[in-house]
Parts: C-alpha cells; structure tokens; sequence
C-alpha cells in the first residue's frame, strides 16, 4: 500500500485526490499549505509526496527544495502551470516527475507506481552495495 501526502492549497482539489488515491487503496493525508506539509512530514513517513506550485506564502518550488534537503521522498509536481521555465525550475528543485492539470486517473495512478517502484528499486540497490 503506497502511503501518500498530497500537499496542495485548493482544498476541491486534495478532497479529489484524496477520493481517487483512496479508491486505489493507498493511505492518503492531504494538508493545505506548504508549512503545514513540512510539518506533516515529521509525523507521516510517505512513500511519495504530490505536490502543487502556486501556494501562498511557502510556494512549491520551495517545498520541494526543502523536502529534498532532508529526505529522498519521491515528488511528484501535479500542477496547472504549463511553462516550460516553471517546469524546468521545479524539476532543477527537485521534483522527480511532473504532471500537468488536469490529468487523468488513470495517467495519475501510473506515474505514482511508477514513481514508487522506481525509487523503492534503486533503495534496495543501494542497501545492497553497503
């Protein structure tokens, strides 16, 4: 069961995801602003972080910097923005994958295994080797 954070400030959107992540049965917990993300982290140990941009105060380019400073949890940037610049920027901070909104289900599902089994494979490579 893959255990997500959905860390987005349009609370139609993380009551969304939770519906669809849930229904797929992973664990979901959804939190509304980039601190209280932070701050979730330190409680909730997820196998993969979705992430929006435009959030006030802490936006999610600087989430994603400060998450990867701490912690190699897969991020995946599920955003409206469409600029190749922002994508670029957000993926140089340390988003692992991008999504444009909207986006499917099923295309949302995948890249989150996807995600997952990538990462999960290349710990295990790692612990292998020490």
């Amino acid at each position: 069961m893959h255990r997500v954070l959905v860390i987005d400030d349009d609370p139609a959107m993380t009551d969304l995801l939770r519906i669809i992540l849930s229904s797929n049965q992973m664990e979901v917990v959804v939190v509304n602003d980039g601190q209280t993300g932070l701050d979730k982290l330190k409680k909730f140990t997820p196998n993969i972080i979705i992430l929006d941009l435009l959030m006030p105060e802490l936006d999610g380019w600087k989430v994603c910097r400060k998450i990867k400073q701490i912690n190699q949890i897969p991020i995946l940037v599920l955003s409206a923005v469409d600029s190749p610049a922002m994508i670029a920027e957000a993926l140089d901070a340390g988003a692992d994958d991008y999504l444009i909104k909207p986006v499917t289900s099923t295309s949302l599902i995948a890249h989150i295994n996807s995600l997952v089994k990538r990462t999960t494979g290349e710990l295990r490579l790692i612990n292998s080797r020490t």
